[in-house]
């Protein structure tokens, strides 16, 4: 008889089997606070039942799967003709099909669509960031294709469907389609109006060949793409359908699928065009205009993934160190631990609370809400990406030599996190976007300070930012210089005033101490030990 030569003791459990939806405080707050009264029972309902789903052991596994086996480019059949597939794996399709018919797709259509898709959103892609992306670009094509109205009539149907649809045919045929986006080339990455790509018009009114290469193309494996390329009358957009009305494949050439740091599950590839038809949608030389609102979507979607991020990392960090012990006692209760935890939480809160509010201006549509988010999104989407890196590597770190094996699930989270910084506009023109709106849009800056202005008098901390804020705004010089700082002041104050009116007292205290305050040190686990920690850290611990 073998001897036993350990037994395993001192391991936290898998974090799996619980609603992650009901279990994330701030993100269940957030609902409550925003949403209609009178859809909060069915919201609630449905978000919980998307939360146990996404934390059972099933999805977690689809997960794995779909991260450990990548997509694969298929560019022909065994006969030699042109096919340009993907393959992925089933899980993937399995985590895909189950985010359409959750309603992530068709927040357009139904009321508070904006702010239950933007928690399912949170909740969904904490199984696996990947499918994030089709159904980003699905949802965020919308608001493009209205500018054509017989296009909208037409597409909007079959995008904000619950139908999951994988097989390529025409997109008359199917119940749900999914969109994708090509708007970056090899010479101007986020500076489209270099783009080359051509645009001949066709005898067909609205009809287009394009010919030219796109650098980056958001899953390829759509049905239908908004392009930006160049028609007689400058930049304009165009829909690429991937398969023609009488069931040909248009010409859409995935050249190769690119070998991403992080984001594995997902395919993103570069496409040549060669006489590829397409309908142009808005008028010539209007192309950024026209896409810019698919832009904006997207970008808020960037804020959404990486609070997903940021919350499952906190959460498993949490989670891990309420049952290790060490030193003779729980991790969660050593005071530089817990100060590490409370940090983590905190910024996790922050995130969570600013997203979900810029999707309730989504909701309510008016001048003031456009002209807030206008400056809002960009700052936020600057700021709150940029955080996601540094919260997983820390979070990592809370597990120890655990945390750096890829079976923990937080080098997955890691190699993830940088992606949405650079998705959508990278850093600079994020912060560039945000002196825009500040120069060209007095609205912007008016409605940001009146949402800002809600919390003044609460907290002197946030009192003096806000003065220190409006010091800087009324010195330009050298702005461009200043933009990054600027964007992260606007996004910091935004977030101090949201937590002083809606977080427990502790929170609210915790961050414009450190955030705004200044008593903060460069790393995590640097608050002020005078304040409630423990309070913080509880409120963030992954318990339904």
């Amino acid at each position: 008889m073998a001897a036993s030569t350990h037994t395993v003791t001192n391991q936290a459990p898998p974090l799996v089997g619980y609603d992650v939806f009901a279990a994330d405080r701030a993100l269940r707050e957030a609902v409550e606070r925003h949403l209609d009264p009178e859809l909060l029972q069915e919201a609630r309902e449905e978000l919980s039942g998307l939360g146990r789903t996404t934390g059972s052991a099933q999805v977690q596994e689809w997960g794995a799967l779909a991260n450990e086996n990548p997509p694969k480019l298929r560019t022909h059949d065994r006969y030699g003709n042109r096919i340009d597939e993907v393959d992925f794996h089933p899980a993937w399709h399995r985590l895909l099909g189950k985010g359409v018919s959750a309603g992530l797709t068709s927040a357009w259509t139904r009321p508070g669509g904006h702010l239950r898709r933007a928690a399912g959103f949170v909740v969904w892609t904490q199984a696996e960031a990947g499918n994030g992306c089709p159904l980003s670009m699905t949802h965020a094509a919308v608001p493009a294709l209205r500018a054509d109205p017989e296009l909208a009539a037409e597409w909007v149907p079959r995008l904000t469907s619950a139908v999951y649809d994988q097989e390529l045919r025409p997109a008359s045929r199917k119940a749900g389609a999914l969109f994708g986006m090509g708007m970056t080339e090899k010479q101007g990455g986020s500076d489209v109006r270099a783009n080359t790509t051509g645009a001949r018009p066709l005898a067909e009114d609205g009809a287009y060949a394009l010919t030219g290469h796109k650098w980056f193309c958001s899953a390829p494996m759509s049905d239908g793409f908004l392009v930006l390329a160049q028609a007689p009358d400058g930049l304009t957009c165009f829909l690429v359908p991937r398969v023609l009305e009488d069931g040909t494949r248009n010409v859409f050439r995935i050249q190769r699928l690119k070998d991403k740091l992080g984001n594995r599950s997902n395919a993103s590839g570069e496409v040549e065009f060669d006489g590829t038809w397409a309908r142009r949608v808005g008028d010539e030389g209007r192309g950024v205009r026209t896409i810019i609102e698919m832009v904006a979507a997207t970008r808020l979607d960037c804020v959404l993934g990486s609070a997903s991020l940021m919350r499952q990392a906190v959460a498993q960090a949490i989670h891990h160190c309420t049952y290790r012990e060490a030193f003779g006692g729980r991790l969660v209760d050593k005071p530089l631990m817990r100060n590490v935890l409370a940090d983590l939480a905190l910024e996790s809160e922050a995130a969570t609370t600013l997203a979900m509010r810029l999707a309730a201006a989504y909701d309510d549509g008016s001048e003031r809400e456009r002209a807030f988010l206008r400056l809002a999104v960009p700052a936020a989407k600057y700021w709150v990406t940029k955080r996601c890196t540094p919260v997983a590597v820390e979070a990592l770190e809370c597990l120890g030599g655990n945390g750096y094996v890829e079976e923990s699930g937080m080098p997955r989270l890691l190699r993830e996190s940088p992606l949405n910084s650079i998705w959508e506009g990278a850093g600079n023109v994020q912060a560039l976007d945000v002196l825009r709106a500040l120069q060209r849009e007095p609205g912007a800056l008016d409605a940001y300070l009146r949402e800002v202005g809600r919390a003044r008098g609460a907290d002197h901390r946030l009192d003096g930012a806000i003065k220190n804020l409006l010091t800087e705004l009324a010195d330009l010089d050298g702005v461009e210089a200043r933009a990054r700082r600027l964007a992260e002041r606007i996004a910091l104050v935004l977030q101090g005033s949201l937590l002083v009116r809606y977080a427990p007292p502790e929170v609210a205290d915790a961050f414009c101490a450190s955030r705004l305050g200044g008593d903060w040190g460069t790393g995590f686990g640097t608050l002020p030990h005078s304040l409630d920690l423990a309070t913080v850290v509880e409120r963030a611990r992954p318990v339904s």
